[in-house]
Parts: structure tokens; C-alpha cells; sequence
């Protein structure tokens, strides 16, 4: 155990299956539980770009005195009994649970386990919104993306488990909720306590960055999850990249490699596969004075993480006719506000396309052969992964 951490206090048991999840329970750790040496459960997933950023987050960790258990929780059909059965005894231990994804079906069936007395739920990106509103108002934990919709056979059979969960996540006489969170709050859930995530760790930890004359824009995962279509989607960052002057594209970790080699060969983006999340990235630098996002969780994180610095974050509507035929009723007006709140908490401009995109013919492949550039940028110790190569992304 680093000199960084200690015992104080309850142990706390934290599980975690993103980047930015680890991120926030560091932030979490950092603001409200000083000198507690905390045992970090990853339930690594089975992507490769999503594995290489929890690696280096899990050497961070480390850093800061944390003890890293790594669970191939998706490792084949009989890992998941392997992993819940590992952890039942650690569960039933814990004074405290940290939790980064209350949607996630694993995390709602370890909470039927636990006996902790404290639960706290960090952020994982915009979806704490959604999570929030759903909990004050009673509801069936959704994600906002898949709202509306009709619940399929493996919904249903999950439904009690679900449900308990829930139930576990409200105050009662014997246990406390927190939420530590970046996004707004329209709603508090009764006897739940909100603290503020201003990324206090990640300003002390890194920078500041070195800043460059040009804009570099952010991706979104929303052509993958099916909200907007492809081909309005390419059409917007091109349109954005010529009317902003970007040259740097910093990919989503779920954005498909065809869909990222597309972006690199029609817009002359340089396409940049990040090996931590991005709020340490900008924090590290280089970094353009000004970052182009569409509605994502990093217009309200990365005016925290770069708070005192001269980086500009702009934001650029989704215009509804973007939207795919199987987006969900909620999906519009969900992201108005992820938009919305973000301007009015941190007074970002507007970044809009120099016209309305329509969708973009298909790339033909017997075409002349376009340079598509991809890089990795460095991990927290300096390391690089593999070299950008035209046509391939280099994970991490």
C-alpha cells in the first residue's frame, strides 16, 4: 500500500467497466475519502480500445495506493458465475460500495449481495442524468437511449434482479445513497446526498497543457448506439472541421474502426485513438484552444478539467433530422439538455456546421487511394501503443 492511501474508515469495494468510471472513483477517493485505500474491482470488458484505457487508468490507480483487482468478467460463458462467486465474500465484507454504472446488469446483480451500509454512484458520463431522474421518480433503471422501447426476453427475466436493485440504491434507515456527479440535476431523489465532481484530482495530477493554434473535435459513440445516422453524422464533422479550422479528431472509444477510417479519407482528419480518457488527455496537452463536441458527457466534464486555462468548448446541436428511424422518442430531447445544461452551467458557444449535412455517399473503394492518418497518444508513463498506420487504428 502507497504512503498515498491507508485503512481509514469503512473498506470500500469499487467496480468499475470504463475508463471513465476508474477516473471518477479517483476523483471521488481524492475529494471525499482522503487516506482510504480502496480495493478497485475493473470487470474488464471484452473491446480491446476500452481494455487498454483501463489498463493505464488501473497504473494511475496503483500510483495513488489503490489495490487493482482485474476480473475477465466477460471471458466466456461461465465467467461471469466465476466472477460474481469470487466476489460474494469482498461484497459482504464492505462498509462501502462504489459503483460507476447502475444500468449495468452486472453491477445491479452484485447489488443484491452486498450488505454495505453506504453506496455511492460516480459518474459514468451522461447517463448519471437519465439514472437520477429515473430513481426520484421510481421508475425501472432504462438506459435514455433504449427508452421507449418494448423490453425484450432477456429484459424481462432480468427484471426482479433489476428491480432489487433499485431498491437498494434508496435511502432507508440502514443505508446511505450518494451521488457523486459533474452533470446537472434537475431532480434529487429523496435522502440522497448530490456532491459535486469538479475534477479536483485531475488538476492537481496533470498540467497545465501546452496549447495549439488550431481546434480539435470530439467523437460520439451515437452512430453505434443507433440514435443518429452514419452518413448525417460523417457530413457534420466534415462540414465542422472545415468551418472551425479542426485537425484532430479524438475518437470515441466505441466508434467503429470503418466507421473512424471513413472520417479519416473524407475529411482529411487526423483521426487520434486516446489511451486514457479525455479529460486527462486535455489536461496533459497538447491540447487546441478550442474543442468541438456534439452532445456528449464531455461538455460538462472538460470545463472542469480545464478550468483555468484558455481552452474554448463548443458545442454543436444534433439536428433532429439526424436522428435514425430507430432512435429512441426520448433521444431528442435528452440531448437538448445535455446541450442546454452545459451552456448554461459553463457558458459554452455554439458550434454549428456551415450548412445542414445530408447524408454522405458511401466511399467507393475503387477510388484513389486517400491517406488516412491514426495515432495513439501516449499512456500515463509515457508508453506508446502501436504506430499509426494508414487504413488501421492503433489501439491501445
Amino acid at each position: 500500500m502507497s504512503p498515498r492511501a491507508g485503512n481509514a474508515g469503512p473498506h470500500t469495494l469499487a467496480f468499475v467497466e470504463s475508463p471513465v468510471q476508474l477516473l471518477n472513483v479517483l476523483e471521488w477517493a481524492h475529494a471525499h475519502a482522503p487516506g482510504v485505500g480502496l480495493t478497485l474491482v475493473v470487470l474488464s470488458p471484452v473491446d480491446p480500445m476500452t481494455r487498454g484505457q483501463l489498463r493505464r487508468m488501473s497504473d494511475l490507480a496503483r500510483e495513488e495506493g489503490h489495490e487493482v483487482r482485474w476480473e475477465e468478467a466477460r471471458g466466456g460463458p461461465l465467467a461471469p458465475f466465476q466472477t460474481v462467486g469470487g466476489l460474494a465474500g469482498p461484497l459482504r465484507r464492505a462498509g462501502r460500495v462504489v459503483l460507476g454504472d447502475p444500468f449495468s446488469r452486472y453491477v445491479q446483480l452484485l447489488l443484491t449481495i452486498t450488505r454495505a451500509r453506504d453506496l455511492v454512484v460516480v459518474d459514468d458520463g451522461t447517463a448519471t442524468m437519465e439514472f437520477v431522474g429515473q430513481l426520484a421518480r421510481g421508475e425501472r433503471l432504462v438506459r435514455w437511449h433504449r427508452k421507449g422501447g418494448r423490453p425484450g426476453p432477456r429484459d424481462l427475466l432480468f427484471a426482479p434482479v433489476s428491480a432489487a436493485a433499485r431498491r437498494r440504491l434508496t435511502p432507508g434507515d440502514s443505508r446511505r445513497v450518494e451521488i457523486f456527479s459533474s452533470m446537472p440535476m434537475d431532480e434529487t431523489p429523496a435522502g440522497v446526498t448530490v456532491r459535486a465532481n469538479t475534477f479536483a484530482w485531475t488538476r492537481a495530477r496533470f498540467g497545465p497543457p501546452r496549447l495549439t493554434r488550431g481546434a480539435d473535435m470530439v467523437g460520439t459513440s451515437l452512430v453505434e448506439t443507433g440514435v443518429v445516422d452514419d452518413g448525417r453524422y460523417l457530413e457534420a464533422v466534415r462540414a465542422l472541421a472545415t468551418a472551425h479550422g479542426a485537425t484532430r479528431y479524438f475518437a470515441h472509444r466505441r466508434e467503429s474502426t470503418d466507421k473512424l477510417h471513413r472520417l479519416a479519407v473524407e475529411t482529411g482528419l487526423e483521426i487520434v485513438r486516446p489511451e486514457l480518457p479525455l479529460e486527462l488527455i486535455a489536461r496533459r496537452g497538447p491540447i487546441g484552444r478550442t474543442i468541438l463536441s456534439f452532445p456528449s458527457t464531455v461538455v460538462h466534464t472538460l470545463p472542469l478539467a480545464l478550468s483555468g486555462t484558455e481552452v474554448r468548448v463548443a458545442v454543436c446541436d444534433i439536428d433532429p433530422a439526424w436522428l435514425t428511424e430507430h432512435a429512441s422518442p426520448r433521444a431528442q430531447g435528452f440531448l437538448s439538455g445535455v446541450t442546454g445544461t452545459a451552456r448554461e452551467a459553463h457558458g459554452l458557444t455554439t458550434a454549428a456546421p456551415t450548412h445542414t449535412p445530408d447524408p454522405a455517399p458511401a466511399t467507393d473503394p475503387t477510388a484513389p487511394p486517400h491517406t488516412a492518418t491514426f495515432a495513439t497518444l501516449p499512456g500515463p508513463t509515457g508508453r506508446t501503443g502501436p504506430a499509426g498506420t494508414t487504413g488501421a487504428v492503433a489501439a491501445g
